[in-house]
């Protein structure tokens, strides 16, 4: 059974910095590319970063302007998101995703997904 589970969100000052984690069971980490998704209330949901199974390539959301950072440890089968310069508007929840794929950014590519954890920037 494939399980996605994510960690480090919580409350931040704009202007703050949280690391998300994203701890991956059940499957072959190093065949999968993983993403990082999240969803605003009342928006739908939106690519924010993903990275290859192999090589650590990544691809960004354009929007993201270097804030963020995706990065793998396939020797602890985890992804994290450094996420630094947070803004209000970045308040969502983030989930994890697994592809079957070498890298992408399309949501109805990923096979499997996490929870999701909570991130709110507020002062």
């Amino acid at each position: 059974q494939v399980q996605l589970v994510e960690s480090g969100g919580g409350l931040v000052q704009p202007g703050g910095s949280l690391r998300l984690s994203c701890a991956a069971s059940g499957l072959i980490f190093t065949n999968y590319a993983m993403g990082w998704f999240r969803q605003a209330p009342g928006k739908e949901r939106e690519f924010v970063a993903t990275i290859s199974y192999s090589r650590g390539n990544t691809y960004y959301a354009d929007w993201l302007k270097g804030r963020f950072t995706i990065s793998r440890d396939n020797a602890k089968n985890t992804v994290y998101l450094q996420m630094n310069r947070l803004k209000a508007e970045d308040t969502a929840v983030y989930y994890c995703a697994a592809a079957d794929l070498y890298i992408s950014d399309r949501a109805d590519q990923y096979d499997y997904w996490g929870q999701g954890t909570q991130v709110t920037v507020s002062s």
